[in-house]
């Protein structure tokens, strides 16, 4: 089955943070930023409300967002643990 080109792709990968850069999906940003080039001082998280209507107008809406999210589910796991 074909997808479209952002298919689970609506939150970044958090699988290797970068720091001082924005991480992006499709629709969403988190960003890492640290005060002095030591310690995280800020987390900022943002929503691209004109991609999230383009999503949920989307015939593939429903599954691009159950990957999405069970990707990022799994991400956050994995890290949390670092093996």
């Amino acid at each position: 089955m074909d997808h479209i080109e952002c298919y689970g792709q609506m939150f970044p990968s958090v699988n290797a943070p970068r720091i001082d850069m924005p991480l992006r999906g499709k629709v969403f940003t988190a960003e890492l930023d640290r005060a002095g080039g030591m310690v995280i001082a800020t987390r900022c998280t943002g929503v691209d409300l004109n991609a999230w209507n383009e999503c949920v107008a989307c015939e593939e809406f429903d599954h691009c967002y159950k990957l999405s999210m069970a990707k990022l589910a799994l991400e956050t796991g994995v890290i949390q643990n670092s093996w």
